[in-house]
């Protein structure tokens, strides 16, 4: 079930009604209902990946208990074992096709035809999100910080709890399960900060990301058509796009928790303001960063051991973040464009220069230095989107030949307005204006992370409007771009 559907709007107050005013007196029964509703969301997309999802939930539930074994030999063989099987269900359906055809193309270097056999299936929806949180489970039971759940609704409604299921934050045992476990009561405020949150959410997705998708994903595919500076203003009006669907995503999910009396992990802290890229990755797509800190950078070293064992594991874990996004060479190009951009900082220990400040913290304006450090930090993302964008690195490198072509030896080419040739030039307009509404939500917001600011209900009926509006002149809902991971 989408988000951005009618269904959704449909199915929301239905499961709300019943959490609250009929199952309420039993705190068992609310995790029950909310553990069928959030299995009766997920089927809805397709009810034949559902034992998939079962199946994961209840290995790891069971590896809890093995892996809390005093035996610490014992601990370790079942942790490496639920770490085989996590990494071996999102292998086989993520990424077997992906090193079948690689092993191909060896073998035919070599001399040696293959015809390997390739899996004809969909990438099951939330696989990377879900496997992600049985793994961090076990592993912090094994560690210690976590003991074994036994009741299995508990842990399994920590598991798939509908509103992060497909696409995250990648919640921890720890932050979840304790609400999970503990009485929930409703409260009015809370509520309605979370019915805040879904309008915004939905705006972003709905009005925003989908009013640009449709021209941006013209212009990718006939890229040969354009020139340069077109393909600049495209490959920005991608990095609106990304933020806006999946920010937005994160906001529905985070206010949906709220009307049931749970509070999800912050994913995104106004990441296009940041100014730098060890900035930007404390800010984007947070649960996703510092589950990689804690679950490989930290095991492998951190930053303890010098320079050259920090660069090692800065390089492992942008090149393994880029394969968890996808099983194709240009999402591994693109965490190594990060990995790059970050080892510089290392290089110059700056890595930490803004881990504890706000851009502008006690103005109302940046300095004329903050400006550059925000523009050059977006530029920078702006071009590795492009890797992530586009379908392999060959066609990303001939778009980034001919910006830099259009653009950076060309500089004139920027006082003018982009003429683009597959599709209407209103969609430069279009760009501007989704990146400054974005740019000036996220100013004015910059020191209120996680909440809402907007309180003038002529704004938030105007909000709704539009979203409604522009679900229903769509033929189809547009799905997320995340959940294709």
């Amino acid at each position: 079930m989408l988000f951005n559907s009618f269904e959704f709007l449909l199915f929301l107050p239905i499961v709300f009604l019943l959490y609250w005013f009929v199952f309420n007196k039993s705190l068992k029964w609310q995790n029950a209902l909310v553990l069928v509703a959030s299995y009766f969301f997920y089927g809805w997309w397709s009810w034949k990946f559902m034992g998939l999802l079962m199946l994961s939930t209840a290995l790891d539930y069971a590896y809890g208990f093995w892996v809390a074994s005093p035996n610490r030999k014992k601990a370790k063989l079942f942790l490496w074992l639920s770490i085989i099987n996590n990494l071996g269900i999102l292998g086989v359906f993520k990424y077997y096709n992906f090193f079948a055809l690689q092993f191909q193309k060896g073998f035919e270097l070599l001399g040696f035809h293959t015809n390997p056999v390739l899996l004809n299936v969909a990438l099951p929806i939330g696989i990377s999100f879900y496997t992600f949180h049985g793994m961090s489970y076990v592993f912090d039971i094994y560690r210690g910080n976590q003991k074994p759940v036994s009741n299995f609704v508990e842990y399994a409604v920590f598991v798939s709890f509908f509103p992060l299921l497909v696409a995250g934050p990648i919640e921890r045992a720890n932050h979840l399960l304790p609400q999970v476990q503990n009485v929930r009561k409703f409260k009015y405020s809370i509520s309605v900060d979370g019915i805040k949150l879904i309008i915004w959410g939905l705006f972003k997705k709905v009005v925003l990301a989908d009013s640009i998708a449709e021209s941006i994903n013209t212009v990718y595919a006939n890229y040969q058509m354009e020139n340069g500076y077109s393909l600049f203003w495209i490959s920005i009006g991608f990095s609106f796009q990304i933020y806006c669907d999946f920010s937005g995503y994160s906001d529905i999910a985070s206010g949906t928790a709220r009307l049931f009396g749970f509070e999800l992990l912050q994913n995104f802290k106004f990441p296009y303001l940041s100014r730098d890229i060890a900035e930007f990755w404390r800010r984007w797509h947070v649960s996703l960063s510092s589950w990689f800190r804690d679950y490989l950078y930290i095991p492998l070293g951190g930053s303890r051991r010098g320079k050259i064992i920090t660069i090692r594991n800065t390089l492992v874990i942008f090149l393994v973040s880029g394969f968890w996004h996808g099983a194709s060479w240009n999402f591994i190009f693109w965490g190594l464009i990060h990995a790059v951009f970050f080892i510089i900082l290392i290089l110059f220990n700056k890595t930490n220069t803004f881990r504890d400040s706000i851009i502008a913290k006690n103005k109302n304006f940046p300095s004329l230095k903050e400006v550059f450090q925000v523009a050059l930090t977006f530029l920078i993302v702006n071009f590795s989107w492009i890797y992530f964008r586009v379908a392999n690195i060959s066609e990303a490198n001939v778009v980034v030949s001919k910006i830099f072509r259009d653009t950076v030896f060309n500089p004139s080419n920027l006082l003018h307005k982009p003429q683009f040739t597959s599709i209407k030039d209103i969609v430069f307009y279009e760009i501007l204006a989704v990146g400054l509404l974005i740019f000036i939500f996220d100013w004015i917001n910059r020191k209120n992370i996680g909440s809402f600011r907007i309180n003038n209900i002529f704004i938030l009926i105007v909000l709704i409007f539009t979203v409604i509006w522009n679900m229903s002149r769509e033929l189809n809902n547009v799905d997320f771009i995340y959940f294709q991971f």
